[in-house]
């Protein structure tokens, strides 16, 4: 599926007001930072492809523009809310231990791991400097700061999210409820973050605003269900990643979640023996996948995905603005939907 048209609509100045932020720092420490967004290559070397689909930030500005406000208004906050989901991305790299990113080595491959924790660190004190540059937008104070809370409180429910992720490796029993949870605050906390302080850029009434952030908070319990789904059945030659990756990983996704809490003793046998394993081999991972088509666990995933995009859309919708904002955001979710990338 084509990625919504919108994505490119504001490419040019979240990257500009990006480099804006990190231009007055030169030591290769930045170099690092520059390097997994995609700006240069490992040897300093100037990049012209952007890196990543720029989501967060895209909807900050989009909800601005929604509110009839400026979009430099709420350019701050979109630098702001990119930087802290690249730093957790650094991050999630080195604890996942993945070597590659966009089809590239991590900055902790490159840089070691070291390194790349000052690197992810560095670019998260970034993301509130550059939200305290809105108060040369003409910001009242107060916005400014309740604008700051909403970050950080966003921020420590991902690394909240991010522990439980982690923490469930551990764990035999999780249920569904654990894991949307867990989803709640490692992927979706961050981009209903977005949303707020894009609309906060622009209006301060309070039922537009709790509207958009419940659009965000849907939309992002979606975007990580079909990231699941293609964590597990995305293309190879789209993803990067191989058939069944996560899989491999053992990583307790939506759809083994999802398995496990309708499978029948014996296919939850098997899974938890598999589970158990230290190296799952090929033919694991084929056993794995049949075990899932066999209970038809993509579809019913993907049904939940598309029950949260329904309910993202029923927000905007009350939301009252007018329609072109509001079709933009509707094809930003079946893009997100359903994206096979």
């Amino acid at each position: 599926m084509q990625m919504p048209f919108v994505f490119d609509r504001y490419r040019s100045v979240i990257d500009a007001q990006l480099k804006s932020v990190m231009a007055p720092y030169r030591s290769p420490l930045y170099d690092m930072m520059r390097y997994h967004l995609g700006w240069i290559d490992e040897r300093g070397n100037d990049l012209t492809d952007a890196s990543g689909k720029a989501l967060r930030p895209t909807l900050c500005l989009l909800s601005c523009e929604a509110t009839g406000s400026d979009i430099a208004r709420a350019l701050p906050a979109a630098a702001a809310v990119e930087l802290i989901h690249n730093f957790s991305l650094i991050h999630d790299d080195i604890q996942d231990d993945d070597g590659e990113r966009r089809h590239r080595p991590t900055v902790w491959k490159v840089w070691g791991k070291a390194q790349a924790i000052n690197a992810g660190t560095a670019m998260k004190i970034l993301a509130n400097m550059s939200l305290a540059r809105s108060s040369r937008d003409a910001l009242p104070p107060e916005k400014q700061q309740r604008m700051l809370a909403s970050l950080d409180d966003a921020t420590l429910k991902l690394i909240e999210g991010q522990y439980l992720d982690i923490d469930f490796e551990q764990r035999s029993e999780i249920d569904i409820d654990d894991y949307l949870a867990m989803i709640k605050g490692k992927t979706a906390a961050l981009i209903a973050c977005s949303m707020e302080l894009g609309v906060l850029s622009g209006t301060d009434d309070a039922d537009t605003i709790q509207r958009f952030r419940d659009f965000g908070e849907n939309l992002g319990i979606a975007f990580q269900i079909r990231d699941d789904i293609l964590g597990i059945w995305g293309d190879p030659n789209m993803t990067g990643k191989p058939l069944g990756s996560d899989i491999r990983r053992k990583k307790k996704s939506l759809p083994v979640v999802f398995a496990l809490s309708r499978a029948a003793d014996r296919q939850r046998d098997a899974i938890f023996k598999m589970l158990q394993k230290e190296i799952l081999a090929d033919d694991d991972v084929e056993t794995f996948l049949g075990i899932l088509d066999d209970m038809h666990v993509r579809a019913s995933v993907q049904e939940m995905a598309d029950g949260y995009c329904d309910k993202a859309r029923r927000k905007i919708r009350e939301a009252g603005i007018e329609p072109g904002s509001r079709g933009d955001f509707e094809h930003i979710l079946e893009f997100l939907s359903a994206r096979n990338y």
